[in-house]
């Protein structure tokens, strides 16, 4: 089953919360584990926060020693596999990449997101190496604004774009999205008379959901092409 992971070398780039949106979605029509690699525990803390449905669980990583363990667990169990990893780093980080079917890079529009995304493509080209195969990756941006790109903003989309492969899909800044981590659930599950523009908010999320399938879509058909 394929195995999403979430990876980036700097904090506030909209990891966990990219991971939920993606999960949350998928959970929709299928069942999905996702498993909390990262030692700040955001995710874990989220899902305490409101009921998941039955096709949604949460793992709590026991650490490097287990990680592979529990990625092959929830390989068996679930359709889709989607980590949150540690933003340094780290054995755990390595094992799990080198278990991804695709690794998604965060990054915001300024400079030391970027930064932070074209080192994490390198750690991921590095694993690849060390395990003779090519690990998929796309950069999402996130926490975007829906309005016209400033020309550093721009600049920084060129700069990625030559590094690495940046999806179409942005996740704009939207309230919708950061009410998750206080009101835990899916977006759906989300009160409208407490917060603003879901519907816009599940519209974004279900196009990011569509380009990661696409993806690994293409990225199957390449292996066994």
């Amino acid at each position: 089953m394929p195995t999403i992971s979430f990876a980036t070398s700097k904090g506030g780039a909209g990891k966990t919360t990219s991971a939920i949106v993606l999960a949350t979605e998928l959970a929709e029509g299928t069942d999905v584990i996702m498993i909390d690699a990262d030692p700040a525990r955001r995710l874990t803390r989220w899902s305490t926060l409101a009921r998941l449905p039955d096709t949604l669980r949460v793992v709590t990583s026991g650490g490097e020693r287990t990680i592979q363990d529990e990625i092959a667990e929830a390989q068996r169990a679930a359709t889709f596999v989607v980590i949150d990893l540690e933003g340094s780093a780290s054995r755990l980080t390595s094992f799990a990449i080198a278990e991804s079917d695709l690794v998604v890079i965060p990054s915001g529009e300024e400079q030391q997101d970027a930064d932070a995304a074209i080192e994490t493509l390198a750690e991921i080209e590095m694993e690849g190496r060390a395990r003779r195969r090519a690990i998929p990756t796309a950069i999402l941006f996130a926490r975007t604004s829906a309005a016209v790109k400033s020309k550093l903003e721009k600049h920084i989309h060129r700069e990625l774009t030559k590094a690495g492969r940046v999806m179409q899909t942005e996740l704009h800044r939207r309230t919708a999205f950061s009410s998750l981590h206080n009101a835990g659930g899916g977006l759906r599950q989300l009160d409208p008379a407490d917060v603003n523009g879901i519907d816009k908010a599940v519209a974004n999320a279900q196009a990011f959901v569509s380009e990661i399938v696409d993806i690994l879509e293409e990225s199957r058909h390449a292996q066994t092409a």
